[in-house]
């Protein structure tokens, strides 16, 4: 389709910049302490946080509060997601958004329409859940009762490990798969965590009541506005892009946004070098410049859709996690480094705690970066990342192109 004379053309670079203003890295770091506040801020710009289970560095949910923050107490995120009180409100709900992930207890009525859409599979994932109907009811009763509760606590109150098949996820119980299933249909979510293990609880006693109880929104209605949520946080996207964040299907992302555009909440863009039509949000910051310095783990939402990083800072980049080790490029777990407006390296990190380091296990710059002046600013973040761990200092391996220059000045 031929683009109207009215449809500006942005360049990349102004593209990437408003796209890092979006994100919380034209904000200015906390003079002091981070605080509830700063918390809040971060939220408000990335929307949501992934959670994952891999814990290699630092669990995803911690980390792109640091690249945003600095150093800053994991209490502070724990706290918002895991506790409630009159004085300190819980902030974060557990649901399926982008993935498993923490978002504001605000938009959790955003997701039922996908809620109910759970309730309707009768694939073989639900199966169990939907053979064995008194267990439900069973698991339901006893996490009112015992929550919030682990898993193998109620399958030892009700009874027994009922195990499905051999290795992998299939040798989860009944019992664990009812409460996965309760999870995504809404009547469970997350009332605590002991270590990384998810404690069930009634989402009643979870969810405010004020929004528990507020009417179901369509998913026309869910979909204009998590689409908008996703805009703000992009700055500038394509369809694609924001229909990505929430993990939205095709036909409601392109309504939503037909609707926002009509009123003058997104506005078309042309991007150069991108193929395809591109929206800026009508309160998109775009900064003259961005002075920011962050190491993004894998599940930040700067850097998790592969392609629009691609297309936004020319870097190509994949998680080598499931990968032999023999055919990784980069490492197991590996951050970019962000400095000011560009991804100039990245570093396969590891937080050995039973020898007190982070260990650099490779360091590769970018084919056009100043290897000398990369080693200086990403040593002082390395050395942030550390203290902010617990860590006693940073370990640099024989791996990559930066490594001997990070040698020089760590």
């Amino acid at each position: 389709m031929p683009l109207s004379p009215a449809v500006q053309t942005l360049s990349l670079a102004a593209t990437r910049r408003a796209a890092l203003a979006a994100q919380g890295f034209a904000d200015a770091r906390p003079a002091g302490p981070p605080t509830r506040r700063h918390l809040q801020r971060v939220l408000d710009r990335t929307g949501l946080l992934q959670l994952d289970s891999v814990n290699v560095a630092v669990r995803a949910h911690y980390a792109p509060v640091f690249a945003r923050l600095g150093s800053y107490p994991l209490e502070l995120v724990d706290d918002a997601a895991w506790s409630h009180s009159a004085r300190r409100p819980r902030l974060l709900v557990e649901y399926w958004a982008h993935e498993a992930s923490l978002l504001p207890v605000a938009d959790w009525p955003l997701l039922r329409w996908r809620m109910r859409r759970y309730e309707s599979l009768k694939g073989k994932h639900w199966k169990a859940a939907h053979s064995e109907p008194q267990l439900i009811s069973d698991v339901l009763a006893a996490v009112k009762e015992l929550g919030p509760v682990g898993a193998g606590t109620l399958e030892r109150e009700l009874g027994g490990p009922g195990k499905l098949g051999k290795g992998g996820w299939w040798n989860r119980s009944n019992t664990k798969i009812a409460c996965e299933y309760l999870f995504a249909v809404g009547e469970l979510t997350t009332g605590a965590r002991r270590g990384f293990e998810r404690l069930y609880d009634l989402t009643e006693r979870v969810v405010p009541q004020e929004i528990h109880s507020l009417p179901e929104p369509s998913l026309d209605e869910a979909a204009r506005r998590l689409v908008e949520r996703s805009a703000i946080s992009h700055g500038v996207a394509t369809e694609t892009d924001l229909r990505d964040y929430y993990r939205l299907g095709v036909q409601p992302c392109r309504q939503a946004i037909a609707e926002l555009v009509e009123d003058g909440v997104l506005e078309p863009v042309q991007v150069e070098g991108w193929r395809n039509l591109a929206y800026r949000h009508v309160d998109a910051k775009m900064p003259r410049s961005v002075r920011a310095r962050a190491l993004l783990c894998p599940f930040d939402p700067l850097i998790w859709e592969r392609a629009r990083t691609e297309r936004l800072f020319g870097f190509h980049y994949r998680i080598e996690i499931y990968v032999p080790a023999e055919l990784r490029k980069f490492g197991y777990y590996v951050f970019p480094f962000l400095l000011n407006e560009e991804l100039v390296a990245r570093v396969d990190l590891k937080a050995d705690r039973a020898d007190g380091v982070l260990r650099v296990q490779g360091a590769f710059a970018e084919p056009d970066a100043d290897r000398t002046r990369v080693a200086v600013e990403l040593a002082d973040q390395l050395r942030e990342m550390a203290e902010w761990l617990g860590l006693s200092g940073v370990w640099i391996g024989a791996r990559g192109d930066l490594a001997k220059h990070l040698r020089k000045v760590i």
